[in-house]
């Protein structure tokens, strides 16, 4: 395995955690009253992970182009189903990052006012009393957390299956595309390419329907309408969801990426 291919597993790591972390931002904004500065904090998690998916393409691109000079395309599957394996961990090390996160996010939010600036507000975290305050909101998930996906009570099943499905499209896209190249190196531009449209499919499903269910139960927990434990009892099933997703990805990446193979030689 060579140093590109460990930094493209170590960059999928860094942004399927940022991403399953993202769904706390919601939890926490609740939990302060604070929706809008919690979002506006969380972005300097998403510019990191902005910025590990910048790298990680032109570090995938590479390796693909050496193993088609040498002429050794076959082993270029076994690397991407370790990406989508780093991509499973990863979403599985966010999920138990969440209780400390929401802890150590929440305080950050909190202290917002005081600092009144994400540059000192990141200073203070490295401070001796930030870096105390961090150690003692380091937990594990609860029993009794885990022991709520026993239940499926006033759990939105569709949004669970869509939020799957999407999480699948997403994670297989880029992939599939740039496997389809791979194994096709005489259309992997045409390839590459149509990696947009897939993905365009999972930012439709996840605008049309995922994402303004769980803003309306933000509001419905604002308001009352709605318990704090079902919002957090629904976010740990859409996490689910992520983790279920990126292992469907395994079998959608040779299907898939035939598929656009395919759709590339047409077009």
């Amino acid at each position: 395995m060579t140093i590109q291919v460990i930094a493209v597993l170590v960059l999928t790591l860094v942004i399927y955690v940022v991403g399953t972390l993202a769904y706390s931002v919601r939890i926490v904004g609740v939990k302060t009253g604070r929706i809008a500065i919690a979002f506006a904090i969380f972005n300097v998690f998403a510019l990191l992970s902005r910025t590990a998916n910048t790298f990680q393409a032109p570090l995938l691109a590479k390796t693909i182009e050496k193993s088609i000079e040498s002429g050794n395309t076959g082993g270029m599957l076994y690397i991407f189903r370790w990406i989508l394996l780093s991509a499973t961990l990863a979403t599985i090390i966010g999920a138990m990052l969440l209780p400390t996160f929401i802890r150590v996010f929440t305080k950050a939010v909190e202290s917002f006012s005081v600092y009144r600036s994400v540059p000192r507000l990141i200073l203070h975290g490295f401070s001796k009393s930030g870096i105390e305050q961090f150690k003692k909101s380091i937990t594990i998930p609860k029993k009794e957390n885990l022991s709520q996906l026993k239940s499926l009570r006033k759990i939105p099943k569709k949004i669970v299956f869509l939020n799957v499905i999407t999480s699948s499209i997403s994670t297989v896209g880029v992939l599939a595309s740039l496997y389809a190249g791979c194994l096709y190196p005489e259309f992997r531009t045409t390839c590459s390419t149509l990696s947009s449209a897939i993905n365009g499919v999972a930012t439709i499903l996840m605008f049309l329907f995922i994402d303004p269910y769980i803003s309306m139960m933000t509001d419905d927990v604002i308001k009352g309408d709605c318990t704090e434990l079902d919002f957090s009892r629904c976010v740990i099933f859409i996490v689910c969801g992520l983790i279920v997703g990126t292992m469907l990805a395994q079998i959608l990446l040779v299907p898939a990426a035939m598929a656009i193979a395919s759709i590339a030689r047409v077009i």
